[in-house]
């Protein structure tokens, strides 16, 4: 099992060019680092309704991650 779990809503996110790219938001439950991976390219194209969608799952990933760290206390491990 993943120690990072995805951001659900970003299932319908494709590369505006029709190249089949996807983009994955994800938070590392342990040590809240947040994780972005544009899979099968170095890049993507998106409209402006997919970077919304995916500035704000960046956003709410963000949060979590935050509340992650913030119950974390100073000498445990990040490590995974």
């Amino acid at each position: 099992m993943s120690a990072f779990a995805s951001e659900p809503g970003l299932d319908g996110i494709r590369d505006a060019a029709s190249h089949g790219t996807e983009v994955d938001v994800a938070v590392h439950l342990h040590d809240g680092t947040v994780r972005l991976s544009i899979l099968w390219t170095q890049e993507i194209l998106l409209n402006a309704d997919d970077a919304d969608q995916l500035a704000q799952a960046l956003q709410r990933a963000a949060e979590q991650a935050r509340r992650i760290t913030a119950t974390r206390g100073p000498n445990r491990s990040t490590s995974t």
